[in-house]
């Protein structure tokens, strides 16, 4: 699911990443931290591990990624656009967690297992003016496509560029078909049954807005440490959902972050 510790953590390391992509030829960043939580979306349980990230950019437009995934991004103008693949992890019904995040909680007992995607993530931005951005990203499952699809309109400025130190402040709506909204937050008869909640059918539309903010120190041209602190909040029928016990979260990251 979108909402974990791993996408956290990846945003903040990809902050890292290409704040110098255009320096050099090829850059290579790695990045390691800590970061926190909601377990999955609506959770009232939250979480916080290490998280690992790396990002390369060739000067081409190619990179591998692990939050943007392997693609081909070009920017003219104020312009850019970018399109890859890549991996929309699952949700558990049981307390399971890996590097970077929980995959799943005990509250979902009887919902049964939600199986990861390959995924293809279509991405626009145009800069309105110096410093903020508007962009929108599709991501459009390749398997598993009954998870659904999802849309995000985002909104990115920077209040604060000097020096050494950076910082943005972001604002999203996402939006989801019925198929997405239906396997994250609703609950079907034999779910129901299982599981205890009661049945819920959501429509497709908004379920969610996020506003994050990130603050990118550069020690020198190799070594930086970047902070995001956000809040999520589930908005239509995803809130009224049975399984959303806690219709806001806030979530964080510290990484350092090292670039050949």
């Amino acid at each position: 699911m979108k909402n974990n510790i791993r996408m956290i953590a990846f945003a903040a390391v990809l902050a890292t990443s290409l704040a110098h992509a255009a320096d050099d030829a090829n850059v290579l960043t790695l990045a390691g931290g800590i970061a926190g939580g909601p377990r999955f979306s609506g959770a009232d349980e939250h979480v916080v591990g290490p998280a690992l990230g790396i990002d390369y950019q060739m000067a081409n437009g190619l990179y591998a990624s692990s939050l943007r995934g392997i693609g081909y991004g070009r920017a003219l103008g104020p312009v850019s656009a970018s399109v890859a693949l890549g991996y929309r992890g699952g949700r558990s019904e049981r307390d399971r967690a890996g590097l970077g995040g929980a995959r799943g909680s005990t509250a979902l007992r009887g919902m049964g297992d939600v199986k990861g995607s390959a995924t293809v993530m279509v991405q626009g931005g145009y800069e309105i003016v110096d410093g903020l951005e508007l962009s929108a990203a599709a991501e459009l499952p390749l398997s598993h496509r009954e998870n659904g699809r999802t849309l995000s309109l985002g909104l990115t400025g920077t209040l604060f560029d000097r020096a050494a130190d950076q910082v943005t402040l972001a604002l999203s709506a996402n939006l989801a078909d019925a198929d997405y909204v239906r396997t994250y937050y609703g609950v079907d008869a034999a779910q129901s049954a299982q599981s205890g909640y009661r049945r819920f059918t959501p429509k497709a539309g908004l379920y969610e807005v996020e506003l994050g903010m990130t603050w990118r120190h550069q020690f020198d041209e190799r070594w930086s440490v970047t902070a995001m602190a956000g809040i999520t909040a589930l908005t239509r029928d995803a809130a009224r959902s049975p399984l959303a016990r806690k219709d806001t979260a806030p979530s964080g990251a510290v990484l350092v972050g090292y670039r050949f």
